[in-house]
């Protein structure tokens, strides 16, 4: 049996960024936020924590195998580094579903409150 799994990405796996191509043979399923609120941090890469609630965490949803889902796990360090928990997430059509996020146990880094990387650049920040 071939089970899919939904993760959810708020970081480098994102479209156009650098880890994207671990993606390239899943299924996108949309942008989403999740339903509850987290806290992220910028400490060179982006990282998710419960510690605080913070905000909604703004990201994409993919459809992925389980051979995906195992690359994916080498490339968090789950469990050593990131932690993998399903939490519900929210596409922008409004449907709801359990999705894989991976959270760091400790928050470091710079607070991004309105929960989105990359930090979106103000006008005359260039």
């Amino acid at each position: 049996m071939h089970r899919k799994h939904a993760v959810f990405v708020y970081g480098t796996l994102k479209q156009g960024l650098s880890n994207h191509f671990f993606l390239r043979e899943a299924r996108f399923l949309g942008r989403a936020q999740t339903a509850e609120r987290y806290a992220l941090y910028e400490d060179e890469i982006p990282i998710v924590t419960r510690s605080q609630t913070v905000s909604f965490i703004q990201g994409e949803v993919y459809e992925v195998s389980e051979k995906i889902l195992h690359h994916l796990d080498v490339l968090e360090q789950h469990p050593a580094f990131y932690r993998r928990e399903q939490v519900e997430v929210v596409l922008e059509d409004g449907a709801r579903l359990e999705a894989w996020l991976y959270f760091s146990p400790e928050p470091k880094g710079a607070l991004l409150p309105e929960g989105v990387w990359p930090r979106p650049v103000e006008p005359g920040e260039l």
